[in-house]
């Protein structure tokens, strides 16, 4: 096995900030907007405030895991980050059919697209 490059050091860090940045940006977004619906409107409200809550838990879990500077387990942290990811697109989707919803929606996928990026970085 072979050392890293401090370039390649360089790049994992700078894409495992850009991650937690991201995640912590839809963390805050997610819970605005969960906190803006209804919980006695419609079914379908309930279901976008549930998941504007999980995906705030989910962004707000992986930026902690991607802030700690001890020694992690690699498959630990790409299972969080992926599971983020998913979450992330399932709440974008959730967020797409609600007006005032865009930017909420928008901070998602650019969580998401950020998750993906880390994600192939690890390979």
């Amino acid at each position: 096995m072979t050392s890293p490059t401090s370039q390649q050091l360089y790049r994992f860090l700078e894409d495992r900030f850009t991650c937690a940045q991201a995640c912590t940006e839809c963390a805050r977004a997610c819970a605005v907007r969960a906190s803006l619906v209804d919980p006695d409107g419609s079914e379908d409200q309930e279901r976008v405030r549930r998941l504007g809550i999980m995906c705030a838990e989910a962004c707000d879990a992986t930026c902690r895991v991607l802030s700690e500077e001890n020694q992690q387990d690699e498959e630990g942290i790409r299972a969080r980050v992926d599971w983020c990811r998913s979450v992330c697109l399932e709440c974008a989707r959730a967020f797409d059919g609600h007006p005032g919803a865009e930017s909420a929606a928008a901070s998602c996928r650019a969580c998401a697209d950020a998750c993906a990026d880390f994600l192939e970085l690890l390979g």
